[in-house]
Protein backbone atom coordinates (compact mmCIF):
# COMPACT_ATOMS: atom_id res chain seq x y z
CA UNK A 1 0.00 0.00 0.00
CA UNK A 2 1.35 3.43 -0.82
CA UNK A 3 2.18 5.42 2.27
CA UNK A 4 1.09 8.73 0.78
CA UNK A 5 -2.31 7.61 -0.49
CA UNK A 6 -4.81 9.21 1.83
CA UNK A 7 -8.48 9.04 0.98
CA UNK A 8 -9.60 12.50 0.00
CA UNK A 9 -12.66 13.95 1.66
CA UNK A 10 -13.69 15.11 -1.80
CA UNK A 11 -13.92 11.62 -3.27
CA UNK A 12 -15.42 9.48 -0.53
CA UNK A 13 -18.41 7.54 -1.77
CA UNK A 14 -19.70 7.03 1.75
CA UNK A 15 -21.11 3.50 1.74
CA UNK A 16 -23.18 3.18 4.90
CA UNK A 17 -22.16 -0.45 5.37
CA UNK A 18 -19.04 -2.32 4.35
CA UNK A 19 -18.68 -5.88 5.63
CA UNK A 20 -14.88 -5.71 5.52
CA UNK A 21 -14.78 -2.57 7.64
CA UNK A 22 -17.47 -3.95 9.94
CA UNK A 23 -15.34 -7.03 10.66
CA UNK A 24 -12.35 -4.89 11.52
CA UNK A 25 -14.40 -2.61 13.77
CA UNK A 26 -15.76 -5.70 15.50
CA UNK A 27 -12.23 -6.45 16.70
CA UNK A 28 -12.40 -3.30 18.85
CA UNK A 29 -15.97 -4.03 19.89
CA UNK A 30 -15.39 -7.68 20.83
CA UNK A 31 -13.69 -7.07 24.22
CA UNK A 32 -16.74 -5.03 25.23
CA UNK A 33 -19.49 -7.32 23.93
CA UNK A 34 -20.99 -7.58 27.42
CA UNK A 35 -21.64 -3.85 27.28
CA UNK A 36 -23.26 -4.23 23.84
CA UNK A 37 -25.58 -6.93 25.20
CA UNK A 38 -26.41 -4.95 28.36
CA UNK A 39 -27.04 -1.78 26.36
CA UNK A 40 -29.26 -3.64 23.91
CA UNK A 41 -31.25 -5.29 26.71
CA UNK A 42 -31.70 -1.94 28.48
CA UNK A 43 -32.82 -0.36 25.21
CA UNK A 44 -35.29 -3.17 24.45
CA UNK A 45 -36.65 -3.01 27.99
CA UNK A 46 -37.09 0.75 27.68
CA UNK A 47 -38.82 0.30 24.32
CA UNK A 48 -41.12 -2.28 25.92
CA UNK A 49 -42.07 0.22 28.62
CA UNK A 50 -42.88 2.83 25.96
CA UNK A 51 -45.04 0.31 24.09
CA UNK A 52 -46.98 -0.58 27.25
CA UNK A 53 -47.85 3.01 28.17
CA UNK A 54 -50.46 3.67 25.40
CA UNK A 55 -52.03 0.27 26.08
CA UNK A 56 -52.39 1.15 29.77
CA UNK A 57 -54.10 4.39 28.73
CA UNK A 58 -56.51 2.36 26.58
CA UNK A 59 -57.27 0.02 29.52
CA UNK A 60 -57.72 2.96 31.89
CA UNK A 61 -60.23 4.64 29.61
CA UNK A 62 -62.27 1.62 28.55
CA UNK A 63 -62.16 -0.45 31.74
CA UNK A 64 -62.10 2.14 34.52
CA UNK A 65 -62.80 5.74 33.41
CA UNK A 66 -65.94 5.17 31.32
CA UNK A 67 -67.47 2.67 33.79
CA UNK A 68 -66.55 5.04 36.69
CA UNK A 69 -64.29 2.56 38.56
CA UNK A 70 -62.16 5.02 40.55
CA UNK A 71 -60.43 2.36 42.68
CA UNK A 72 -59.39 0.39 39.63
CA UNK A 73 -58.21 3.58 37.91
CA UNK A 74 -55.98 4.48 40.88
CA UNK A 75 -54.42 1.02 40.82
CA UNK A 76 -53.77 1.33 37.11
CA UNK A 77 -52.15 4.75 37.63
CA UNK A 78 -49.63 3.17 40.01
CA UNK A 79 -48.81 0.59 37.35
CA UNK A 80 -48.48 3.37 34.77
CA UNK A 81 -46.08 5.32 37.01
CA UNK A 82 -44.03 2.15 37.62
CA UNK A 83 -43.75 1.60 33.85
CA UNK A 84 -42.76 5.25 33.34
CA UNK A 85 -40.11 4.91 36.07
CA UNK A 86 -38.84 1.74 34.37
CA UNK A 87 -38.63 3.67 31.10
CA UNK A 88 -36.48 6.30 32.87
CA UNK A 89 -34.20 3.74 34.55
CA UNK A 90 -33.68 1.68 31.40
CA UNK A 91 -33.18 4.84 29.33
CA UNK A 92 -30.48 6.09 31.72
CA UNK A 93 -28.78 2.67 31.77
CA UNK A 94 -28.83 2.42 27.98
CA UNK A 95 -27.43 5.95 27.47
CA UNK A 96 -24.65 5.48 30.03
CA UNK A 97 -23.67 1.99 28.85
CA UNK A 98 -23.56 2.87 25.16
CA UNK A 99 -21.53 6.04 25.76
CA UNK A 100 -19.15 4.13 28.03
CA UNK A 101 -18.88 1.51 25.29
CA UNK A 102 -18.02 4.21 22.75
CA UNK A 103 -15.35 5.75 24.96
CA UNK A 104 -13.70 2.41 25.80
CA UNK A 105 -13.66 1.35 22.16
CA UNK A 106 -12.27 4.70 21.03
CA UNK A 107 -9.60 4.57 23.74
CA UNK A 108 -8.31 1.30 22.30
CA UNK A 109 -8.47 2.61 18.75
CA UNK A 110 -6.62 5.82 19.60
CA UNK A 111 -3.91 3.86 21.37
CA UNK A 112 -3.48 1.64 18.30
CA UNK A 113 -3.27 4.67 15.99
CA UNK A 114 -0.74 6.51 18.16
CA UNK A 115 1.34 3.40 18.71
CA UNK A 116 1.36 2.70 14.98
CA UNK A 117 2.37 6.28 14.16
CA UNK A 118 5.34 6.07 16.52
CA UNK A 119 6.73 3.09 14.63
CA UNK A 120 6.34 4.47 11.11
CA UNK A 121 9.51 5.54 9.34
CA UNK A 122 10.33 9.19 8.81
CA UNK A 123 9.75 8.64 5.08
CA UNK A 124 6.04 8.33 5.83
CA UNK A 125 5.95 11.65 7.71
CA UNK A 126 7.90 13.30 4.89
CA UNK A 127 5.03 12.52 2.53
CA UNK A 128 1.96 12.97 4.71
CA UNK A 129 0.81 16.25 6.32
CA UNK A 130 0.77 16.13 10.12
CA UNK A 131 -2.64 17.83 10.16
CA UNK A 132 -4.24 14.87 8.40
CA UNK A 133 -2.60 12.40 10.76
CA UNK A 134 -3.91 14.35 13.75
CA UNK A 135 -7.38 14.28 12.19
CA UNK A 136 -7.22 10.47 11.97
CA UNK A 137 -6.62 10.19 15.73
CA UNK A 138 -9.13 12.88 16.71
CA UNK A 139 -11.90 13.76 14.26
CA UNK A 140 -12.24 10.37 12.58
CA UNK A 141 -12.12 8.53 15.90
CA UNK A 142 -14.80 10.84 17.30
CA UNK A 143 -17.05 9.96 14.35
CA UNK A 144 -16.69 6.28 15.26
CA UNK A 145 -17.50 7.17 18.86
CA UNK A 146 -20.85 8.47 17.61
CA UNK A 147 -21.37 5.17 15.81
CA UNK A 148 -20.95 3.12 18.99
CA UNK A 149 -22.64 5.52 21.42
CA UNK A 150 -25.51 6.82 19.25
CA UNK A 151 -25.84 4.47 16.29
CA UNK A 152 -25.04 0.81 16.71
CA UNK A 153 -27.22 -0.06 19.71
CA UNK A 154 -29.88 2.62 19.34
CA UNK A 155 -30.71 1.53 15.80
CA UNK A 156 -31.75 -1.82 17.29
CA UNK A 157 -34.09 0.04 19.62
CA UNK A 158 -35.53 2.11 16.77
CA UNK A 159 -36.25 -1.00 14.70
CA UNK A 160 -37.71 -2.79 17.71
CA UNK A 161 -39.92 0.21 18.45
CA UNK A 162 -41.23 0.40 14.87
CA UNK A 163 -41.99 -3.34 14.77
CA UNK A 164 -43.53 -3.25 18.26
CA UNK A 165 -45.79 -0.29 17.46
CA UNK A 166 -46.96 -1.87 14.21
CA UNK A 167 -47.70 -5.15 16.01
CA UNK A 168 -49.58 -3.36 18.82
CA UNK A 169 -51.70 -1.36 16.37
CA UNK A 170 -52.53 -4.46 14.32
CA UNK A 171 -53.58 -6.31 17.47
CA UNK A 172 -55.76 -3.47 18.66
CA UNK A 173 -57.55 -2.92 15.31
CA UNK A 174 -56.07 -4.23 12.08
CA UNK A 175 -58.31 -2.14 9.79
CA UNK A 176 -57.43 1.14 11.46
CA UNK A 177 -53.77 0.05 11.55
CA UNK A 178 -53.65 -0.63 7.80
CA UNK A 179 -55.32 2.71 7.12
CA UNK A 180 -52.67 4.41 9.25
CA UNK A 181 -49.87 2.56 7.45
CA UNK A 182 -51.12 3.91 4.10
CA UNK A 183 -49.04 7.00 4.78
CA UNK A 184 -45.81 4.92 4.88
CA UNK A 185 -44.98 5.09 1.11
CA UNK A 186 -44.94 8.89 1.24
CA UNK A 187 -42.81 8.72 4.39
CA UNK A 188 -40.30 6.33 2.82
CA UNK A 189 -39.95 8.46 -0.33
CA UNK A 190 -39.31 11.61 1.71
CA UNK A 191 -36.81 9.77 3.90
CA UNK A 192 -34.92 8.48 0.84
CA UNK A 193 -34.75 11.97 -0.71
CA UNK A 194 -33.64 13.51 2.61
CA UNK A 195 -30.96 10.87 3.08
CA UNK A 196 -29.51 11.43 -0.41
CA UNK A 197 -29.56 15.23 -0.15
CA UNK A 198 -28.04 15.20 3.32
CA UNK A 199 -25.30 12.82 2.20
CA UNK A 200 -24.26 15.28 -0.51
CA UNK A 201 -24.47 18.18 1.93
CA UNK A 202 -22.31 16.44 4.55
CA UNK A 203 -19.73 15.52 1.93
CA UNK A 204 -19.54 19.20 0.98
CA UNK A 205 -19.21 20.15 4.66
CA UNK A 206 -16.26 17.75 5.10
CA UNK A 207 -14.55 19.24 2.06
CA UNK A 208 -15.05 22.82 3.22
CA UNK A 209 -13.88 22.03 6.76
CA UNK A 210 -10.74 20.37 5.39
CA UNK A 211 -9.97 23.47 3.32
CA UNK A 212 -10.54 25.95 6.13
CA UNK A 213 -8.49 23.85 8.56
CA UNK A 214 -5.57 23.64 6.13
CA UNK A 215 -5.67 27.40 5.54
CA UNK A 216 -5.81 28.16 9.27
CA UNK A 217 -2.85 25.90 9.99
CA UNK A 218 -0.80 27.53 7.26
CA UNK A 219 -1.76 31.11 8.17
CA UNK A 220 -1.15 30.71 11.90
CA UNK A 221 2.15 28.88 11.41
CA UNK A 222 3.36 31.63 9.07
CA UNK A 223 1.92 34.59 11.02
CA UNK A 224 5.33 36.30 11.26
CA UNK A 225 5.62 36.32 7.46
CA UNK A 226 2.01 37.50 7.09
CA UNK A 227 2.67 40.46 9.38
CA UNK A 228 6.10 41.20 7.96
CA UNK A 229 4.70 41.59 4.44
CA UNK A 230 1.50 43.32 5.65
CA UNK A 231 -0.69 40.57 4.23
CA UNK A 232 -3.31 40.69 7.01
CA UNK A 233 -6.04 42.15 4.80
CA UNK A 234 -5.43 39.76 1.90
CA UNK A 235 -5.21 36.80 4.25
CA UNK A 236 -8.44 37.86 5.95
CA UNK A 237 -10.12 38.21 2.56
CA UNK A 238 -9.07 34.67 1.57
CA UNK A 239 -10.22 33.34 4.93
CA UNK A 240 -13.54 35.17 4.51
CA UNK A 241 -14.14 33.34 1.21
CA UNK A 242 -13.37 29.95 2.77
CA UNK A 243 -15.41 30.82 5.86
CA UNK A 244 -18.37 31.84 3.72
CA UNK A 245 -18.16 28.61 1.73
CA UNK A 246 -18.02 26.65 4.97
CA UNK A 247 -21.02 28.52 6.37
CA UNK A 248 -23.00 27.96 3.16
CA UNK A 249 -22.27 24.24 3.29
CA UNK A 250 -23.47 24.02 6.90
CA UNK A 251 -26.56 26.09 6.10
CA UNK A 252 -27.43 23.59 3.39
CA UNK A 253 -27.56 20.82 6.00
CA UNK A 254 -29.59 23.13 8.26
CA UNK A 255 -32.04 23.70 5.41
CA UNK A 256 -32.61 19.98 4.85
CA UNK A 257 -33.06 19.33 8.57
CA UNK A 258 -35.39 22.32 8.90
CA UNK A 259 -37.45 20.98 6.00
CA UNK A 260 -37.43 17.27 6.83
CA UNK A 261 -38.51 17.26 10.46
CA UNK A 262 -41.48 19.64 10.00
CA UNK A 263 -42.52 17.46 7.04
CA UNK A 264 -42.39 14.46 9.35
CA UNK A 265 -44.53 16.33 11.83
CA UNK A 266 -46.96 17.19 9.03
CA UNK A 267 -47.16 13.55 7.92
CA UNK A 268 -47.72 12.57 11.55
CA UNK A 269 -50.52 15.14 11.78
CA UNK A 270 -52.09 13.73 8.60
CA UNK A 271 -51.90 10.22 10.06
CA UNK A 272 -53.51 11.47 13.28
CA UNK A 273 -56.26 13.18 11.24
CA UNK A 274 -56.93 9.88 9.42
CA UNK A 275 -57.18 8.08 12.75
CA UNK A 276 -59.52 10.73 14.18
CA UNK A 277 -61.74 10.66 11.09
CA UNK A 278 -62.03 6.92 10.62
CA UNK A 279 -61.65 5.98 14.28
CA UNK A 280 -64.08 8.68 15.39
CA UNK A 281 -66.72 7.32 13.02
CA UNK A 282 -66.08 3.83 14.36
CA UNK A 283 -66.41 5.04 17.96
CA UNK A 284 -69.69 6.78 17.16
CA UNK A 285 -70.96 3.59 15.50
CA UNK A 286 -69.87 1.56 18.52
CA UNK A 287 -67.49 -0.72 16.62
CA UNK A 288 -64.37 0.81 18.25
CA UNK A 289 -63.75 1.80 21.83
CA UNK A 290 -62.64 5.28 22.78
CA UNK A 291 -59.61 3.86 24.60
CA UNK A 292 -58.37 2.15 21.41
CA UNK A 293 -58.71 5.45 19.53
CA UNK A 294 -56.61 7.30 22.12
CA UNK A 295 -54.03 4.50 22.14
CA UNK A 296 -53.75 4.68 18.35
CA UNK A 297 -53.10 8.41 18.52
CA UNK A 298 -50.34 7.84 21.08
CA UNK A 299 -48.81 4.99 19.09
CA UNK A 300 -48.84 7.14 15.95
CA UNK A 301 -47.00 9.94 17.78
CA UNK A 302 -44.34 7.41 18.84
CA UNK A 303 -44.22 5.75 15.42
CA UNK A 304 -42.65 8.60 13.46
CA UNK A 305 -39.83 9.42 15.87
CA UNK A 306 -37.81 6.20 15.33
CA UNK A 307 -38.27 6.53 11.57
CA UNK A 308 -36.76 10.02 11.73
CA UNK A 309 -34.00 8.69 13.97
CA UNK A 310 -33.17 5.94 11.47
CA UNK A 311 -32.53 8.59 8.82
CA UNK A 312 -30.15 10.27 11.22
CA UNK A 313 -28.49 6.94 12.03
CA UNK A 314 -27.90 6.33 8.33
CA UNK A 315 -25.78 9.47 8.18
CA UNK A 316 -23.85 8.33 11.27
CA UNK A 317 -23.18 4.95 9.64
CA UNK A 318 -22.13 6.65 6.43
CA UNK A 319 -19.70 9.02 8.15
CA UNK A 320 -18.37 6.15 10.28
CA UNK A 321 -17.69 4.06 7.16
CA UNK A 322 -15.68 6.89 5.61
CA UNK A 323 -13.75 7.56 8.85
CA UNK A 324 -13.00 3.89 9.48
CA UNK A 325 -11.76 3.52 5.91
CA UNK A 326 -9.29 6.37 6.47
CA UNK A 327 -8.23 5.02 9.89
CA UNK A 328 -7.65 1.47 8.67
CA UNK A 329 -5.73 2.72 5.66
CA UNK A 330 -3.37 4.41 8.13
CA UNK A 331 -3.15 1.29 10.30
CA UNK A 332 -2.46 -0.83 7.20
CA UNK A 333 0.50 1.32 6.23
CA UNK A 334 3.67 -0.71 6.61
CA UNK A 335 6.35 1.92 6.09
CA UNK A 336 8.19 0.67 9.16
CA UNK A 337 11.93 0.27 9.64
CA UNK A 338 12.02 -3.51 10.21
CA UNK A 339 13.60 -5.09 13.27
CA UNK A 340 15.93 -8.03 12.67
CA UNK A 341 14.55 -11.48 13.50
CA UNK A 342 17.15 -11.96 16.23
CA UNK A 343 18.46 -8.42 16.81
CA UNK A 344 21.85 -7.86 18.44
CA UNK A 345 21.54 -5.80 21.65
CA UNK A 346 24.98 -4.48 22.60
CA UNK A 347 25.12 -2.83 25.97
CA UNK A 348 27.87 -0.31 25.26
CA UNK A 349 29.54 0.06 21.85
CA UNK A 350 33.14 1.10 21.24
CA UNK A 351 32.04 3.57 18.58
CA UNK A 352 33.71 2.47 15.34
CA UNK A 353 31.49 3.64 12.48
CA UNK A 354 31.96 2.51 8.88
CA UNK A 355 30.07 3.33 5.68
CA UNK A 356 30.80 0.84 2.90
CA UNK A 357 29.71 1.87 -0.61
CA UNK A 358 26.41 3.28 0.68
CA UNK A 359 23.72 4.19 -1.86
CA UNK A 360 20.50 5.91 -0.89
CA UNK A 361 17.73 8.13 -2.24
CA UNK A 362 14.57 9.44 -0.58
CA UNK A 363 13.01 8.61 -3.92
CA UNK A 364 14.63 5.52 -5.42
CA UNK A 365 15.01 7.12 -8.85
CA UNK A 366 16.69 10.21 -7.33
CA UNK A 367 19.88 9.06 -5.53
CA UNK A 368 21.24 11.31 -2.79
CA UNK A 369 24.26 9.22 -1.73
CA UNK A 370 26.26 7.50 -4.47
CA UNK A 371 28.76 5.02 -3.10
CA UNK A 372 29.80 6.78 0.12
CA UNK A 373 32.57 5.04 2.07
CA UNK A 374 34.49 6.16 5.16
CA UNK A 375 35.54 4.93 8.59
CA UNK A 376 35.35 6.78 11.91
CA UNK A 377 37.52 5.12 14.54
CA UNK A 378 36.43 5.13 18.21
CA UNK A 379 36.97 8.61 19.66
CA UNK A 380 37.73 10.18 16.27
CA UNK A 381 36.25 13.58 15.42
CA UNK A 382 35.12 13.83 11.80
CA UNK A 383 33.49 16.83 10.14
CA UNK A 384 31.24 16.54 7.09
CA UNK A 385 30.94 19.64 4.90
CA UNK A 386 29.56 20.49 1.51
CA UNK A 387 27.03 22.66 -0.23
CA UNK A 388 23.30 22.33 0.42
CA UNK A 389 21.93 19.07 -0.97
CA UNK A 390 25.30 17.33 -1.00
CA UNK A 391 24.02 14.59 1.34
CA UNK A 392 25.47 15.61 4.71
CA UNK A 393 22.27 15.35 6.78
CA UNK A 394 21.35 12.15 4.96
CA UNK A 395 24.42 10.45 6.43
CA UNK A 396 23.27 11.03 10.01
CA UNK A 397 19.71 10.02 9.15
CA UNK A 398 21.03 6.71 7.85
CA UNK A 399 23.39 6.20 10.80
CA UNK A 400 20.46 6.61 13.22
CA UNK A 401 18.48 4.29 10.93
CA UNK A 402 15.64 6.69 10.38
CA UNK A 403 15.79 5.39 6.81
CA UNK A 404 17.20 2.16 5.37
CA UNK A 405 19.87 2.24 2.71
CA UNK A 406 19.28 0.83 -0.77
CA UNK A 407 22.82 -0.43 -1.26
CA UNK A 408 26.00 -1.01 0.67
CA UNK A 409 26.43 -1.40 4.42
CA UNK A 410 26.69 0.71 7.56
CA UNK A 411 28.36 -0.91 10.55
CA UNK A 412 29.04 -0.05 14.18
CA UNK A 413 31.89 -2.03 15.72
CA UNK A 414 31.74 -4.28 12.66
CA UNK A 415 28.03 -5.15 12.99
CA UNK A 416 25.56 -4.10 10.30
CA UNK A 417 23.16 -1.65 11.96
CA UNK A 418 20.24 -3.54 10.34
CA UNK A 419 21.13 -6.45 12.63
CA UNK A 420 21.21 -4.27 15.74
CA UNK A 421 18.17 -3.65 17.90
CA UNK A 422 16.86 -0.18 16.95
CA UNK A 423 16.55 0.70 20.63
CA UNK A 424 20.14 -0.34 21.36
CA UNK A 425 21.42 1.46 18.26
CA UNK A 426 19.77 4.78 19.11
CA UNK A 427 20.68 4.49 22.78
CA UNK A 428 24.33 4.74 21.76
CA UNK A 429 23.88 7.72 19.41
CA UNK A 430 23.52 11.32 20.61
CA UNK A 431 21.91 13.66 18.10
CA UNK A 432 21.75 17.46 18.18
CA UNK A 433 19.89 19.04 15.26
CA UNK A 434 19.73 22.57 13.93
CA UNK A 435 15.93 22.65 14.32
CA UNK A 436 15.62 21.91 18.03
CA UNK A 437 12.37 20.37 19.20
CA UNK A 438 11.31 21.26 22.73
CA UNK A 439 8.39 19.33 24.24
CA UNK A 440 5.72 20.91 26.40
CA UNK A 441 6.77 20.19 29.97
CA UNK A 442 9.46 21.10 32.45
CA UNK A 443 13.05 21.95 31.66
CA UNK A 444 14.08 18.82 33.58
CA UNK A 445 11.81 16.57 31.50
CA UNK A 446 13.27 18.04 28.30
CA UNK A 447 16.84 17.32 29.38
CA UNK A 448 15.89 13.77 30.40
CA UNK A 449 13.02 12.88 28.01
CA UNK A 450 11.13 9.69 28.72
CA UNK A 451 12.22 9.39 32.35
CA UNK A 452 9.47 9.70 34.95
CA UNK A 453 11.76 10.78 37.78
CA UNK A 454 15.22 11.70 36.46
CA UNK A 455 18.03 12.23 38.95
CA UNK A 456 18.17 15.98 39.58
CA UNK A 457 21.92 15.90 40.26
CA UNK A 458 22.65 14.30 36.90
CA UNK A 459 20.29 16.70 35.09
CA UNK A 460 21.97 19.75 36.65
CA UNK A 461 25.43 18.32 35.98
CA UNK A 462 24.58 17.87 32.28
CA UNK A 463 23.29 21.44 32.06
CA UNK A 464 26.36 22.86 33.84
CA UNK A 465 28.72 20.96 31.56
CA UNK A 466 27.07 22.48 28.49
CA UNK A 467 26.73 26.00 29.92
CA UNK A 468 22.94 25.98 30.21
CA UNK A 469 22.70 25.97 34.01
CA UNK A 470 22.99 29.77 34.25
CA UNK A 471 19.95 30.71 32.19
CA UNK A 472 17.90 27.75 33.51
CA UNK A 473 18.25 28.88 37.13
CA UNK A 474 17.03 32.35 36.14
CA UNK A 475 13.75 30.89 34.84
CA UNK A 476 10.76 30.94 37.22
CA UNK A 477 10.96 27.55 38.88
CA UNK A 478 14.40 26.76 37.49
CA UNK A 479 14.58 23.16 36.31
CA UNK A 480 10.86 22.75 37.14
CA UNK A 481 9.89 25.69 34.90
CA UNK A 482 7.15 24.59 32.49
CA UNK A 483 8.01 25.35 28.87
CA UNK A 484 5.34 26.23 26.32
CA UNK A 485 4.84 24.47 23.04
CA UNK A 486 8.16 24.03 21.18
CA UNK A 487 9.87 26.20 23.83
CA UNK A 488 8.61 29.41 22.21
CA UNK A 489 9.52 31.48 25.30
CA UNK A 490 13.20 30.56 24.93
CA UNK A 491 15.68 32.12 22.54
CA UNK A 492 17.14 30.09 19.69
CA UNK A 493 20.43 29.80 21.54
CA UNK A 494 18.75 28.67 24.76
CA UNK A 495 16.82 25.96 22.90
CA UNK A 496 20.06 24.82 21.30
CA UNK A 497 21.78 24.68 24.69
CA UNK A 498 18.94 22.55 26.04
CA UNK A 499 19.37 20.12 23.16
CA UNK A 500 23.08 19.81 23.98
CA UNK A 501 22.27 19.24 27.64
CA UNK A 502 19.89 16.50 26.50
CA UNK A 503 22.75 14.82 24.62
CA UNK A 504 25.10 15.26 27.56
CA UNK A 505 22.57 13.61 29.86
CA UNK A 506 22.28 10.64 27.49
CA UNK A 507 26.09 10.24 27.43
CA UNK A 508 26.25 8.33 24.11
CA UNK A 509 29.32 6.69 22.58
CA UNK A 510 28.62 8.21 19.16
CA UNK A 511 27.86 11.90 18.81
CA UNK A 512 26.23 13.50 15.77
CA UNK A 513 25.92 17.30 15.46
CA UNK A 514 23.87 18.57 12.54
CA UNK A 515 24.37 22.32 11.95
CA UNK A 516 24.52 22.47 15.74
CA UNK A 517 25.79 26.04 16.07
CA UNK A 518 24.39 27.62 12.92
CA UNK A 519 21.55 29.43 14.73
CA UNK A 520 23.42 31.00 17.65
CA UNK A 521 25.37 34.22 18.06
CA UNK A 522 29.14 34.39 18.30
CA UNK A 523 29.23 34.62 22.10
CA UNK A 524 26.88 31.63 22.52
CA UNK A 525 28.78 29.73 19.84
CA UNK A 526 32.01 30.20 21.75
CA UNK A 527 30.41 28.91 24.96
CA UNK A 528 29.01 25.91 23.08
CA UNK A 529 32.34 25.15 21.49
CA UNK A 530 33.97 25.07 24.91
CA UNK A 531 31.28 22.71 26.20
CA UNK A 532 31.44 20.52 23.12
CA UNK A 533 35.14 19.97 23.64
CA UNK A 534 34.21 18.24 26.88
CA UNK A 535 31.19 16.52 25.34
CA UNK A 536 33.02 14.92 22.40
CA UNK A 537 36.07 13.87 24.38
CA UNK A 538 36.49 10.12 24.00
CA UNK A 539 33.45 9.80 21.74
CA UNK A 540 33.19 9.11 18.04
CA UNK A 541 31.87 12.41 16.66
CA UNK A 542 30.39 13.28 13.29
CA UNK A 543 29.98 17.05 12.92
CA UNK A 544 27.86 18.32 10.03
CA UNK A 545 28.43 22.04 9.56
CA UNK A 546 28.29 24.91 7.11
CA UNK A 547 30.26 27.27 9.38
CA UNK A 548 33.77 26.05 8.73
CA UNK A 549 35.16 27.98 11.70
CA UNK A 550 33.61 25.39 14.02
CA UNK A 551 35.50 22.41 12.60
CA UNK A 552 39.12 23.50 12.32
CA UNK A 553 40.27 21.25 15.12
CA UNK A 554 38.58 18.00 14.12
CA UNK A 555 40.74 15.01 13.23
CA UNK A 556 39.47 14.73 9.68
CA UNK A 557 37.13 16.57 7.30
CA UNK A 558 35.01 14.84 4.63
CA UNK A 559 33.98 17.10 1.76
CA UNK A 560 30.79 16.01 -0.04
CA UNK A 561 29.66 17.03 -3.49
CA UNK A 562 26.61 15.65 -5.31
CA UNK A 563 26.31 12.66 -3.01
CA UNK A 564 29.96 11.61 -3.06
CA UNK A 565 32.96 12.18 -0.81
CA UNK A 566 35.34 14.09 -3.06
CA UNK A 567 37.98 15.30 -0.58
CA UNK A 568 39.35 14.07 2.74
CA UNK A 569 41.92 15.59 5.07
CA UNK A 570 42.61 18.10 7.78
CA UNK A 571 41.69 21.78 7.56
CA UNK A 572 45.19 22.76 6.47
CA UNK A 573 45.56 19.89 4.00
CA UNK A 574 42.29 20.70 2.27
CA UNK A 575 43.11 24.39 2.00
CA UNK A 576 46.43 23.48 0.44
CA UNK A 577 44.70 21.42 -2.26
CA UNK A 578 42.68 24.45 -3.35
CA UNK A 579 39.70 22.29 -4.23
CA UNK A 580 36.03 22.40 -3.19
CA UNK A 581 36.83 22.93 0.50
CA UNK A 582 39.12 25.84 -0.39
CA UNK A 583 36.31 27.42 -2.43
CA UNK A 584 33.79 26.97 0.41
CA UNK A 585 36.22 28.51 2.87
CA UNK A 586 37.00 31.40 0.55
CA UNK A 587 33.29 32.17 0.07
CA UNK A 588 32.73 32.35 3.83
CA UNK A 589 35.83 34.23 4.92
CA UNK A 590 37.15 36.18 1.95
CA UNK A 591 36.30 39.48 3.68
CA UNK A 592 37.79 38.42 7.03
CA UNK A 593 41.17 36.84 6.37
CA UNK A 594 43.21 35.55 3.43
CA UNK A 595 42.45 31.99 2.41
CA UNK A 596 45.89 30.48 2.68
CA UNK A 597 47.05 27.02 3.65
CA UNK A 598 48.51 28.49 6.81
CA UNK A 599 45.17 30.02 7.85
Amino acid sequence: MRGDSFISEDTLSGKAYDSRLARRLYKYLRPNMKLVVLGSLALLAGSGCQLIEPYLVKVGIDRYMLPGDVEGLVGLLWIYLAVALGDFVFGFAQAYITNYLGQRTMYDLRMDIFGHLQHLSLRYFDRNPVGRLVTRATGDVEVLNQLFSSGLVTVIGDLAMIVGIMAAMLLLDWKLALLTFSILPVLLVLTFIFRRKLREAFRLVRTRIARITAFLQEALSGMSVVQLFNQQEKTSARFAVLNTQNMDAHLKTVFYYALFYPLMELIGAVATAIILWYGGLQVMEGTLTFGVLVAFIQYTAKFFRPISDLSEKYNIFQAAAASSERIFELLDTRQIIPEADNPVRPGRVEGRVEFRDVHFGYNEDEPVLKGVSFVAEPGEKIAIVGSTGAGKTTIINLLSRFYDIQGGEITIDGTDIRKLSKKALRRNIGLALQDVFIFSGTVKSNIAPGENDPAMERVAMSARAIGADGFIRKLPGGYDHVLSERGSTLSTGQRQLLSFARVMYKSPRILVLDEATSSVDTHTEYAIQQALERLIAGRTSLVVAHRLSTIRHVDRILVMHHGRIVETGSHEQLLARRGIYFNLYQLQYKDQEPATPEA
